[in-house]
């Protein structure tokens, strides 16, 4: 009986006769694949949950009568976006300076600089959170092309070495084991895709979210320094969905 070759070969008689470098390679990509399609996913939920409980406070607080009353809903309700936590922090360090003063190093100086020194603190904190976990979509996408590429090369070898020994080295001989070998570039760069793709998602996502944290930080700065509630002559109170006049972008929406 006589078997077309064609039948006999792709991927599956490609892993069967793979060696122990091939397998691995193969391993090392889907690994790569799966550790970045979960952080795409878990990251994704992440930002936008946090988007709306940003969006909630911010329209919370620019509606508040005071300070106070931003400080009472904190207390209630607890942190659960960066905005809030900032809020928090920084009401706490005013607070706790006003009442002991600079009673340890890190709290030397005026309460202003202490105040700067905190907002400064969170935002960092916040800019580490939200940038957690890209630098390996990064690592994924910069290096699974050329994980893939090592493969492709690797079987390329070894097909080319038992064609030679088997001294038949017809095109037809020649096509199918390299051919085969190529699926290890198309799965490097399937893994490599997504994981770029999504990096440059996610980057963008978190550097609108910290530009408006950094303005909204100024606008916390500054009710806290004057000590003044959002009724003092200098602050009138927001109606929804409106901006302080003169001021910087407030970031109503996270």
């Amino acid at each position: 009986m006589i078997v077309n070759p064609s039948t006999s070969l792709g991927f599956g008689h490609f892993i069967a006769q793979a060696d122990v470098v091939g397998k691995a390679l193969l391993v090392i990509l889907l690994l790569m694949s799966a550790v970045s399609w979960y952080l795409i996913v878990m990251k994704g939920i992440t930002q936008f949950v946090r988007k709306k409980r940003s969006e909630e406070f911010l329209r919370f607080f620019w509606n508040a009568s005071s300070l106070d009353a931003v400080h009472n809903e904190i207390s209630t309700h607890g942190v659960r976006d960066p905005f809030a936590h900032l809020t928090a922090h920084a009401m706490h360090a005013q607070a706790h300076h006003a009442k002991y003063g600079a009673a340890k190093l890190e709290e030397a100086g005026t309460a202003q600089d202490f105040l700067t020194r905190t907002i400064k603190k969170v935002l960092d904190e916040e800019t580490m959170r939200l940038e957690n976990g890209l630098t390996v979509l990064a690592t994924v996408g910069a290096t699974a092309p050329f994980v893939g590429l090592f493969g492709t090369v690797w079987g390329v070898y070894h097909a080319l070495v038992a064609i030679g020994m088997s001294g038949a080295g017809t095109l037809d001989k020649v096509a199918g084991p390299v051919g085969e070998a190529l699926i290890m570039t198309g799965i490097g760069l399937a893994v490599a895709i997504p994981a770029v793709m999504g990096y440059n998602w996610l980057t963008r996502s978190n550097r609108v979210l910290t530009a408006k944290l950094d303005a909204f930080a100024f606008e916390l700065f500054t009710f806290l320094s004057l000590g003044q509630s959002l009724k003092g002559d200098n602050v009138r109170p927001l109606p929804s969905g409106s901006r302080p006049v003169g001021k910087a972008s407030p970031a109503h929406a996270a």
